[in-house]
């Protein structure tokens, strides 16, 4: 386990932050209890932080029959809908909740060639609301594997995410299991699938990205 790239800046500033306003809350008049209490709860924010952009070590062997968990989280969505953005049809939405508990890195369910990379700016609504998906900030990412199926993968800010990051560009080759991107402080994760795929997860189903099989292509 160790600590994502994403973090180190904020675990700095959070380091310095809670350092000066630890000491300080000594220099307001309250009784000693207080004071403790204080600082286990900047302690504990402090740890909470750094936890936050934990990176785990996961060892995959790449399936191209296979799609992967993006993500860490929780389905809260399966469903066939249109894909209007860059597939033009009918797909399987299969959607992975991230609380803010949650690892955040996000990982490529598939391995191939970057099709499609779009990022596109939008509201924050909370990112179990069904508009979410096409009105919140997002980036999608479509890849298609070496049998010719795209999966397209869609990053979405939710109304505590405010930073999605995406390492993905459009014409790289990208393996199964790369790092795709990051969402600070908790969102959701959309993979939309061709239709004949068999889905192995079900509604509710706490998922391990880079672990968890989503659906055999």
């Amino acid at each position: 386990m160790g600590i994502h790239k994403e973090g180190y800046r904020i675990i700095l500033v959070a380091f310095i932050f809670l350092g000066v306003l630890s000491p300080l809350s000594g220099l307001i008049g309250m009784p000693l209890w207080m004071h403790y209490v204080i600082w286990v709860f900047l302690a504990l924010l402090f740890i909470w932080i750094v936890r936050f952009f934990r990176f785990p070590r996961r060892v995959l062997t790449p399936d191209d029959n296979l799609v992967i968990c993006p993500a860490d989280g929780k389905v809260v969505a399966i469903e066939e809908v249109d894909e209007p953005e860059f597939l033009g049809d009918r797909r399987i939405q299969v959607s992975v909740f991230m609380s803010p508990n949650n690892v955040h890195i996000n990982w490529s369910p598939v391995s191939g060639i970057i099709r499609y990379m779009k990022y596109h700016p939008g509201k924050y609504l909370v990112a179990w609301h069904p508009k979410s998906s096409t009105e919140n900030e997002r980036t999608t990412i479509v890849v298609e594997n070496s049998n010719g199926k795209q999966v397209l993968i869609r990053q979405i800010a939710g109304a505590m995410a405010r930073r999605i990051v995406c390492y993905a560009r459009e014409g790289n080759t990208i393996r199964q299991g790369d790092e795709i991107g990051f969402i600070k402080f908790g969102s959701r994760v959309d993979l939309f699938l061709p239709l004949e795929s068999k889905v192995k997860v079900g509604l509710g189903d706490l998922v391990k990205g880079k672990q968890t099989i989503i659906a055999d292509i």
